[in-house]
């Protein structure tokens, strides 16, 4: 790839959420906003290597974008997109509104992008179609890179975004930030979905991959923004809080030779200070705010209790069981059970952290989860009851598809073998 090329395809991945944003607002129709930018996108990669980058490469990209929709609008194709007064309305703009228009686009966190969070995560789409959608449209991210890092075909993310837009227009989704009396509701899907991303790319579900560094700074980058654009709402810290302090662990999270390298054996040295205190800084904001703390806030602060101590051995695991106690009852699921089972192992002893394991055994959404079995196993093994570990542990490694997360367990496994058969 050439240097220009390779300049192009930063400025977009900077740009192009604004720009689509922009011109969601225009012609209320994300998917029709999209392949405007992207023709854009295509003058660009023509035009560029001519006459140079231009001075403003974002004001460049959304004024070509608004002509071409503009010439559509001429042609008559945007009426047979369109209700007759969109496209009029369009018109008006364009004559009267410029001004104000590229005014607003040159603010690189305006309401637009808010509305684009919003509309991308829309409840009336799917989980998947969600994450897929606002990697596509606010990441930047080209339909083999969102099938790379989730280990998907390319048509499945394909026919996903093509479904999204489609349900968004067929279901006259409005781009539009929700109203007050279901910002809530609206908000907890851009939160959720923002948060999957990054869990994605910090432990990844399937794959030779420990984790997947650039899934990680994807959702910060949203979550950075969105703490921006919505500076009262203390989840949104909460949630940007758990992703900074979480990400400061990446490089310990990975050996020389890509292996996993779990919490407890981690070289603490490694830990980004830099993260850290921009998550520590986050939290603040929360506390600020006032209220009681919200379910991403409270696993910031118990990622803040490992952050906080200089060696495994100085964690606070008392202080942490009582975050993990008002976590379950505030936001009860056998996942956060599973990892409250290890905090009470590691404060209270591993009998204590298996009694709360043993009580999930009939839980039917841990059935495949490979961490009820990981856990347990750990449990039993310091209790010296290695020849039951080393079974929980062979399930564990069956069950995870991530390979380097099997290596990891089938390590244990061999210990239990030494452990019975010294």
């Amino acid at each position: 790839m050439s240097d220009i090329h390779r300049t192009i395809d930063a400025v977009w991945r900077i740009e192009s959420a604004k720009v689509i944003a922009g011109l969601a607002r225009m012609v209320g129709d994300v998917g029709l906003a999209e392949d405007l930018a992207h023709d854009a996108l295509v003058a660009a990669l023509e035009q560029w290597p001519k006459s140079g980058v231009p001075d403003n490469p974002g004001a460049w990209l959304m004024a070509s974008a608004k002509h071409k929709a503009i010439d559509q609008l001429r042609r008559g194709k945007m009426l047979e997109r369109k209700h007759a007064e969109l496209a009029h309305g369009l018109e008006e703009e364009q004559e009267k509104a410029v001004p104000a228009l590229d005014a607003a686009l040159d603010d690189p966190v305006g309401d637009d992008l808010l509305r684009l969070m919003f509309t991308a995560c829309h409840p009336v789409l799917s989980t998947e179609a969600r994450v897929a959608l606002t990697l596509r449209l606010l990441g930047g991210l080209t339909t083999p890179e969102i099938a790379r890092a989730f280990l998907v075909p390319e048509p499945t993310v394909a026919q996903r975004i093509v479904r999204a837009k489609r349900t968004l227009a067929e279901a006259h989704v409005p781009f539009e930030v929700p109203r007050a009396s279901e910002l809530t509701t609206r908000l907890a899907s851009v939160l959720e979905v923002i948060y999957l991303i990054f869990n994605e790319g910090y432990s990844a579900t399937a794959g030779e991959d420990w984790v997947r560094p650039a899934l990680c700074e994807e959702a910060l980058r949203l979550g950075r923004i969105l703490a921006e654009l919505t500076p009262r709402e203390p989840e949104v810290h909460g949630l940007l809080a758990l992703m900074e302090i979480q990400a400061s662990r990446l490089r310990a999270r990975v050996g020389p030779s890509g292996e996993a390298v779990l919490l407890l054996d981690q070289d603490r040295a490694r830990w980004d200070q830099l993260l850290i205190r921009r998550g520590f800084a986050a939290l603040e904001r929360v506390e600020a705010l006032g209220g009681s703390l919200g379910p991403y806030a409270l696993q910031a602060a118990i990622a803040a209790c490992h952050a906080r101590a200089r060696t495994a051995e100085e964690t606070d695991w008392t202080r942490m069981t009582a975050l993990y106690d008002a976590l379950a009852q505030l936001a009860p699921s056998p996942v956060v059970e599973v990892n409250r089972a290890v905090a009470y192992g590691m404060a209270f002893g591993p009998a204590a952290g298996l009694e709360i394991v043993d009580a999930l055994a009939a839980e039917p959404a841990l059935a495949r989860y490979h961490l009820l079995p990981t856990v347990r196993g750990d449990l039993l093994f310091k209790l010296g009851r290695f020849a039951e570990a080393r079974v929980e542990l062979e399930r564990a490694a069956a069950l995870t598809r991530n390979a380097r997360e099997r290596a990891v367990l089938l390590e244990r496994v061999a210990a239990c073998e030494r452990a019975v058969n010294p």
